[in-house]
């Protein structure tokens, strides 16, 4: 099975890199150094500093892992690439939920970049995916557990 295509806008690149970079440089000498002096404890069958950072370690490790694989799938999204006229990943979307009239603004992002509370949607999430391909002036259905909402696309901008 081929490996997942991840979408990222160029400073969802920058920030994976950035991350990689810091565990792979900074982290794992941490770690290692926390794991050296839980040795120099002693006896490690009972010492929790040592299981403590060997479970850090791991996690490390399988993070380093995770961001490599995606940075090798990666696919960046040029601005140039945004269009204004339909909705895609890397679009800013300014809505209207016709049911409570609130305005909301959301950028359509890879999954791999979505921080709901940044108004960073993926473009798999419920909302993302019933937006993308969508013009300025059309009316969204989109099927979320509570029911369904109605948002009118206000704007599309990059």
């Amino acid at each position: 099975m081929a490996d997942k295509e991840v979408i990222l806008t160029p400073s969802g690149l920058k920030k994976l890199e950035e991350e990689l970079e810091y565990l792979k440089s900074v982290k794992r000498h941490e770690v290692a150094e926390r794991i050296k002096t839980a040795i120099g404890y002693g006896d490690i069958s009972e010492n929790s500093e040592y299981d403590d950072a060997k479970n850090e370690q791991a996690f490390i490790e399988g993070r380093i892992i995770t961001l490599e694989k995606m940075l090798r799938n990666a696919r960046v999204i040029n601005e140039d690439e945004v269009e204004t006229d339909v909705v895609s990943v890397g679009s800013t979307v300014k809505l209207k939920d016709l049911e409570y009239n609130e305005i909301v603004e959301y950028t359509i992002v890879g999954s791999a970049e979505s921080d709901p509370m940044a108004n960073k949607i993926s473009n798999e999430s419920p909302v993302g995916k019933a937006l993308l391909g969508k013009q300025k002036g059309a009316i969204v259905d989109v099927n979320v557990p509570a029911g369904i909402i109605q948002y009118e696309i206000l704007d599309i901008k990059k």
